[in-house]
């Protein structure tokens, strides 16, 4: 099949950062005024997520740092949901693999799956929280705001579900998406986050939120009276720093590598507008009519939930699956779609070939056709020559190189990467 040439473009994604996050931290923190709310000694429970947070060891460890200069005892808890197999070493691994570690902390990391029922919704959920987190003296809710996969609404994904899902380790993970079919998430979340501050010593809340380069762009301390203000607030800057492929609509997608640090659906349907939910339905921009995810990464640890939203993907990818940790995590969201897994192709060079012959009439030369290294990672990409007039519509993309070919190895894979 002949293929089309493609070109190497940059985005421009000039957006604000934080130069020094350990002391954005600090300064957050001072402005709460804790030391008149804190008892010497008391034991204060931080969280630690299994998204791919930008800074995340230097956070927690700065967080932990200021709560020990108070005089108290922190520990970090997984509060990840269903997430590392639904195992407290699953759980450990996770964040030992963004470098949270009892060593690197200093403090203790306390993983276990058991919870305590604090309430129960008029609308039949019982409302779980972790047992460690339970027993604490206080509570301190550390995440990113950030726009959800699969929730729309006012509150999506950041300090109130990882209070609600996070926090109710594997059972109330389960329960509370069970309840979300009935409800939906983006009512479940905010009224159940509500019943539990209620019920539980949440000291204060630590947001960040991240840039189109997936670095931090601000750092925010809350306290527990503001957390949802502040959030919906919050919300609305993340989704205007979030990056997007620069074309509404294109006939292939190539995703070099998916993972659950890079999206909770491997691939950020934000991006590739698949939402991998029965219910939530997919936008009507941006339309990729095919999407190629050629690899697993490493830190996700075989969970490849959200690949059910592709339509091709490698043999060398669906090796890296761990069907445990992926199926338990699909199960627990209530969205088996994401467990699923798109047709299977040994090589690169089969799946991109395959893939062109569902597009239509529009032969393989004339295809639109973007690759992208993963959906955090925009800011270079591929593009087909059939791009080109999008492209000089744009002041904000610049051409670097092309024409070239698509280059494959003996092996029929890609040799180059999008950087």
């Amino acid at each position: 099949m002949r293929l089309p040439k493609l070109y190497r473009i940059r985005q421009a994604l000039e957006y604000p950062v934080v130069a020094d996050v350990a002391t954005e931290v600090r300064k957050a923190l001072a402005q709460l005024g804790l030391g008149a709310r804190l008892a010497p000694g008391a034991r204060v429970a931080v969280t630690g997520g299994s998204r791919g947070v930008a800074n995340i060891a230097v956070i927690l460890r700065t967080v932990c740092d200021c709560l020990r200069a108070l005089g108290t005892r922190p520990f970090i808890v997984p509060a990840m949901g269903s997430h590392g197999g639904a195992t407290s070493e699953g759980q450990l691994e996770i964040l030992a693999r963004y470098g949270v570690t009892p060593e690197s902390m200093g403090v203790p990391v306390l993983s276990s799956l058991e919870t305590v029922e604090i309430a129960h919704m008029d609308w039949g959920l019982p409302v779980l929280v972790d047992r460690h987190a339970f027993e604490a003296d206080h509570i301190v809710l550390v995440n990113r705001v950030k726009p959800h996969t699969s929730i729309r609404g006012p509150i999506e994904s950041g300090l109130l579900k990882m209070l609600v899902i996070g926090l109710g380790n594997h059972q109330g993970a389960v329960l509370a998406h069970r309840a979300a079919v009935d409800v939906g998430l983006e009512r479940m979340v905010p009224e159940v986050a509500r019943v539990s501050l209620s019920k539980l010593p949440v000291l204060f809340g630590l947001a960040t939120v991240e840039n189109a380069r997936h670095q931090t762009a601000r750092v925010e301390a809350i306290l527990p009276d503001q957390l949802e203000v502040a959030e919906m607030r919050l919300l609305k800057e993340a989704k205007a720093l979030i990056a997007r492929i620069p074309f509404d609509f294109l006939h292939l997608l190539i995703v070099d590598e998916i993972g659950k640090e890079i999206s909770g659906a491997c691939m950020d349907s934000n991006v590739t507008g698949r939402i991998p939910r029965d219910g939530v339905y997919d936008p009507t921009t941006p339309r990729y009519l095919r999407i190629f995810a050629r690899d697993l990464t490493r830190q996700s640890g075989g969970n490849a939930e959200g690949l059910g939203t592709a339509d091709f993907a490698t043999v060398r990818l669906a090796e890296k699956v761990d069907r445990h940790i992926t199926y338990t995590n699909a199960l627990t969201s209530a969205a088996p779609l994401g467990g699923k897994l798109p047709m299977l192709y040994h090589t690169d060079r089969q799946a991109i070939e395959a893939a062109l012959t569902t597009i239509g009439l529009t032969e393989p030369p004339d295809a639109k056709i973007v690759r992208i290294r993963n959906t955090l990672a925009l800011e270079h990409l591929h593009v087909s020559e059939a791009l080109l007039p999008d492209v000089a519509k744009r002041p904000a993309l610049t051409i670097l190189g092309g024409p070239f070919e698509f280059y494959f190895g003996e092996d029929g894979n890609l040799r180059d990467r999008v950087e």
